[in-house]
């Protein structure tokens, strides 16, 4: 298969590592930047063109001719489009635009769009992962499946909790919520655990559930604290789509911005919010705009460096809930070890759904959503069950399934099974698997060869 990325910036470099690191795709990225073209080459297996995407000269040395997907992701929402748009022209199969500006996916959406195949937004991912992580404050991460049917949750283990020294298998039996342990790192280890797994202090698990069994389970455990006032830093679309939606599930929200004009805007379309003009780093004016009797803590400038700044002085005072929005993703273990747990990434967020999309490009695949869990480690991959299962109506306790993998949830007519060895899939399920294991496309990969 062959790739085209145009523009290397946070999101692009993520795809061009990740894509380039797979067998049987070649990859050409493209950018007006020499050094950024310069560093991708060295980096990653990758061609490399200096130029502008929506030239014919620049397409054509990327290899426009026979390029089955080209991805746009620059800044530019209006140069994303253009790119698509010359690129189909120009004999690429399959387009991807990055896109911020929600109006354009209103007017260049449906049968009768242009030429974008698949448009990914990625404040607006971020926002509804913040959000989830709001609702439930003792997590450090929420991804959903099957429409939101079912929640992966990671969080960590504190000290003293109900949870340390039980074996996993003994688990319905001390807490009678219907939830799924389905993978746990311990320091830098990284497991799907059998039952014989011993839970820790200090552990992060990972579970599924329904919304209402994972609320249960929190609150049994002494979790369960709900979020009411957040303060947010920074005026970015990501935190206009926050606050909305914040507003939608009756959470007030205070949000500081050092630009006055942007304040406004801001006032004018939020109106149910506290809007506040000033410096989010100064820690004067964070106290007067009560950080301290803030339910949770949210960074959202433009900085990587201010918002760990920011998010470790919202530590220091307490703040029960801290989430913090970074694009180097170097700074995570970093700010792990400094007790802020939950961080955001628009980058993450965005290639993990340019991924799906292209690991089911071409192929009448049943894979309908992928999240990259334990830093990368494994993956928490949502299947349909079609009839060419080649294990339908099997008890999963007689399935050989490959090392490493875990059948996480089966939803079936919109209900959540938690699995067990008993449990078979049917045709029409929607089948959640958690797995170490590489590349899996269909739902008869999770079978070991034999």
């Amino acid at each position: 298969m062959d790739i085209i990325i145009m523009g290397l910036g946070a999101v692009g470099l993520e795809l061009a590592e990740s894509l380039s690191a797979k067998n049987g795709i070649n990859v050409a990225v493209v950018d007006t930047n020499p050094q950024k073209v310069e560093e991708a080459v060295d980096k990653f297996d990758v061609l490399g063109v200096v130029g502008n995407g929506v030239t014919y000269e620049a397409l054509k040395e990327a290899g426009i001719d026979k390029t089955e997907i080209l991805i746009a992701t620059t800044s530019q929402d209006e140069l994303n489009i253009l790119c698509c748009i010359m690129g189909k022209k120009f004999g690429a199969k399959t387009t991807i635009a990055r896109i911020s500006e929600s109006e354009y996916f209103k007017l260049i959406g449906g049968e009768n769009g242009l030429d974008v195949s698949l448009m990914v937004n990625p404040q607006h991912e971020a926002a509804m992962e913040i959000s989830r992580i709001i609702r439930f404050p003792s997590a450090i991460k929420v991804d959903r499946f099957s429409e939101g049917k079912v929640e992966l949750i990671e969080f960590k283990v504190p000290e003293k909790s109900p949870l340390a020294g039980v074996i996993l298998k003994e688990l319905p039996h001390k807490f009678k919520n219907k939830v799924l342990i389905c993978a746990a790192t311990r320091g830098d280890d990284a497991v799907i655990p059998s039952g014989e797994f011993v839970i820790e202090s200090g552990d992060h698990l990972f579970v599924t559930a329904t919304r209402q069994e994972v609320t249960a389970f929190f609150k049994d455990l002494g979790l369960n604290k709900q979020s009411k006032n957040v303060l947010i830093i920074g005026g970015s679309k990501t935190a206009t789509y926050l606050v909305e939606e914040l507003h939608r599930k009756s959470i007030h929200a205070t949000l500081i911005e050092k630009d006055l004009k942007k304040c406004e805007k801001l006032a004018e379309l939020l109106p149910y919010a506290t809007i506040i003009h000033g410096d989010g780093t100064n820690q004067k004016l964070l106290r007067e705009e009560g950080i301290e009797w803030a339910d949770a803590f949210v960074a959202l400038g433009d900085s990587d460096e201010q918002n760990i700044i920011m998010s470790m002085f919202a530590k220091s005072v307490s703040v029960p809930k801290i989430i913090t929005k970074i694009d180097q993703i170097d700074y995570y273990k970093m700010l792990q070890t400094s007790g802020i747990d939950s961080v955001v990434s628009t980058k993450t967020s965005t290639a993990d759904q340019i991924m799906r999309f292209v690991r089911n490009f071409g192929k009448k695949g049943n894979m309908v959503r992928l999240f990259s869990i334990i830093d990368e480690k494994a993956e928490a991959i949502e299947f349909v069950a079609s009839n060419k299962f080649r294990k339908l109506g099997v008890p999963l306790m007689e399935l050989h399934l490959k090392k490493n993998l875990l059948v996480a949830g089966i939803i079936r007519k919109g209900k959540l099974i938690t699995p067990s060895g008993k449990d078979c899939i049917l045709e029409g399920d929607n089948v959640i698997i958690v797995t170490m294991c590489e590349g899996l496309q269909y739902l008869n990969d999770i079978l070991d060869a034999y």
